[in-house]
């Protein structure tokens, strides 16, 4: 069964665009050209990945992510952006947001970036759950959930993926480059910020001072680094 593509965009030409090209590479497409649309077609079907532009009428793409995250609604999410909207960016990956790319883009790239999303979204589940422990920090990676001294954490998809790879790969130097490829599944040089709004994302809700990080620690020049503070 082909995978279903939701694409949101004002501009036609975009729409027009991305459809072709997504249904070119065997995808079924669906599209909308308000923020008010989309979060009505998000909420009522069921889609593999949205596109989501974030300069929309009726409701901007920033709000829509953040209703569909609030909704429990947790597809995929690739925001697209004008070049210069730096805010806006950061903003909608911290929103919850899988991923950004920036207009004007080549459709071979938006092509290849759907279909690293996809990949890591249909990963096999494991019959057999197993837990990982650090610190007061517990991760079930086969059910997608964590517990910090037994309270229960709330991650977007693409945060747990790289908690638990930070938390398998414990006391290992790990860089940005290195993590993009593993976690966001890129076989080529990508936006590192993508990785450090993550980090600051997980520092948020696993570390008590998020400044003074425990668990996830900065190596200056190199990356990042899981340990455990007991």
């Amino acid at each position: 069964m082909s995978k279903k593509i939701f694409i949101v965009d004002d501009e036609k030409a975009i729409v027009t665009l991305l459809t072709y090209n997504m249904e070119k590479a065997g995808y079924e497409t669906n599209v909308a050209f308000d923020g008010n649309e989309a979060i009505t077609m998000a909420m009522t079907y069921q889609y593999d990945l949205i596109i989501l532009d974030l300069m929309l009428p009726g409701m901007d793409g920033l709000e829509v992510c953040k209703t569909l995250r609030q909704n429990k609604i947790d597809t995929p999410i690739l925001i697209l952006t004008a070049k210069t909207d730096e805010f806006d960016k950061i903003l909608g990956l911290e929103l919850g947001a899988d991923d950004y790319i920036t207009k004007p883009f080549s459709p071979r790239e938006i092509v290849a970036r759907v279909k690293a999303i996809l990949r890591r979204a249909r990963q096999p589940v494991p019959e057999k759950y197993t837990a990982i422990e650090i610190g007061e920090l517990t991760i079930y990676p086969d059910k997608y959930e964590a517990t910090l001294a037994d309270q229960s954490l709330s991650f977007t998809r693409k945060e747990f993926e790289l908690l638990t790879y930070l938390t398998e790969h414990k006391g290992m130097v790990l860089s940005r480059d290195q993590l993009l490829a593993e976690v966001w599944d890129y076989d080529y040089a990508g936006d590192t910020r993508i990785v450090d709004v993550h980090i600051s994302r997980l520092r948020d809700k696993v570390e008590e001072n998020s400044k003074k990080p425990l668990y996830i620690k900065t190596i200056h020049g190199l990356g990042y680094k899981m340990e455990d503070p007991t």
